[in-house]
């Protein structure tokens, strides 16, 4: 199937590389408002701005598209707009093949699974999710919508990641524990005890240190 990567900088290089990898798909190109037409990311050209799409999915016979921008809230709006631009598109998932799943995983549609992360059985990961090269997700455990593991963060078995939330590069969240909505848990945390929503929570043991809003950059 064709389809379109949404966003063309460090984080889409990362998902051009599990898309070709696992060889389900053709990428006719990329879609960003920020760069010009023609401009090259990996050898595949920026075809325009999310405005663009309609004429673009007829003219290269889209099927599909993946957003794939860092930011949770970002990849969020994003793919809202994308999604009521060209309600035919289908949010493609991607898995590296390197990427372990385990039995009875649910993925949602426009997630991606990096190299080397690994998601035990009975997972469920929502839509829009990134579950990062190296991490872990253990029996059990919930990513709620647009929410993310970075480079080496790992869960408990029947933890939960609430939507839009994030989990930063090393950190740790026990077993049985839950992050809230839109909150942040920084690099190297170890999570010893529940996070609530709109909260940046850091250290070992990890204390949340102040309240965030809603789209308040964290990458």
């Amino acid at each position: 199937m064709n389809i379109v990567i949404v966003g063309s900088s460090g984080h889409a290089k990362v998902v051009i590389d599990v898309v070709e990898r696992e060889g389900l798909h053709t990428i006719v190109g990329l879609i960003d408002a920020f760069r010009a037409v023609g401009e090259e990311t990996l050898a595949y050209r920026v075809l325009g701005a999310e405005a663009d799409l309609p004429a673009l999915a007829d003219q290269h016979a889209l099927g599909g598209v993946l957003v794939a921008i860092g930011d949770n809230h970002v990849r969020a709006r994003v793919t809202a707009v994308v999604a009521a631009l060209c309600p035919q598109l289908q949010f493609v998932t991607a898995v590296h093949p390197q990427a372990s799943i385990g039995k009875a995983v649910r993925l949602g549609a426009g997630s991606v699974v990096m190299a080397g992360a690994v998601i035990n059985p009975q997972c469920e990961v929502g839509q829009g999710c990134i579950v990062n090269t190296r991490a872990s997700l253990d029996h059990d455990s919930v990513m709620a919508a647009f929410s993310s593991l970075a480079p080496a963060a790992a869960t408990g078995g029947n933890a939960s990641l609430g939507s839009c939330s994030a989990l930063g590069m090393g950190a740790l969240l026990l077993q049985r524990m839950r992050v809230g909505e839109h909150s942040v848990v920084g690099a190297g945390a170890v999570v010893t005890r529940p996070v609530g929503d709109l909260c940046v929570s850091y250290g070992a043991p990890a204390r949340t240190i102040r309240s965030r809003v809603i789209g308040e950059k964290y990458l």
